[in-house]
C-alpha cells in the first residue's frame, strides 16, 4: 500500500481533530518503523545505503524517541496545539536537512541517495498534512 493510500484511508473523516490525530498515529509508526529498521539491520542498511553504520544507529535511537513522542501526541483526545506546531517544524527541518546533508556532507550509493530523497518527501507529506489538519481544527 503506497503513502498516498494510507494518507487516503487515514483521512477518512470530516472531523479534523480526527484527521490530525490520524496523520500524527501514521507519522508515529512510519518512523517508529524507519528507527527498528537502523537499530535491528544497521550493518547492512549501512552499506546498501553506502553510509556510516554508527550513523543509523543514532538516527534509530533519536527516530524511536520522536515516533514514541508523536505517538504519545497521537493518542490525546485533542493534541495540543504548540507540540503539534513542534512536530510539524522538526519534519520540516528533518526534510530539509536530508537534502542538504546529502548535497554537502554525505556520499551516499544511488540507493541511498534515493532513500535520503524519498524519507524526505515522505517527512515533508506528513508535515503537510498535519499542518492543513491543525488548520482545519480552529
Amino acid at each position: 500500500m503506497s503513502a498516498t493510500q494510507f494518507a487516503a484511508l487515514a483521512a477518512r473523516t470530516t472531523e479534523p481533530p480526527v484527521m490530525l490525530r490520524r496523520f500524527l498515529a501514521l507519522d508515529a509508526l512510519v518512523t517508529g518503523a524507519n528507527a527498528v529498521a537502523y537499530l535491528a539491520a544497521a550493518g547492512p542498511l549501512a552499506r546498501l545505503f553506502g553510509v556510516d553504520s554508527g550513523l543509523l544507529l543514532e538516527l534509530g535511537l533519536v527516530l524511536a524517541v520522536y515516533a514514541g513522542a508523536v505517538g504519545w501526541l497521537a493518542s490525546r483526545k485533542r493534541p495540543a496545539v504548540l507540540p503539534v506546531r513542534a512536530v510539524i517544524e522538526v519534519n520540516l527541518a528533518w526534510a530539509a536537512v536530508s537534502c542538504v546533508a546529502l548535497a554537502l556532507w554525505l556520499t551516499p550509493s544511488t540507493a541511498g541517495a534515493v532513500w535520503a530523497v524519498m524519507q524526505a518527501a515522505v517527512v515533508a507529506g506528513f508535515a503537510t498534512l498535519q499542518y492543513v489538519s491543525l488548520r482545519a481544527c480552529r
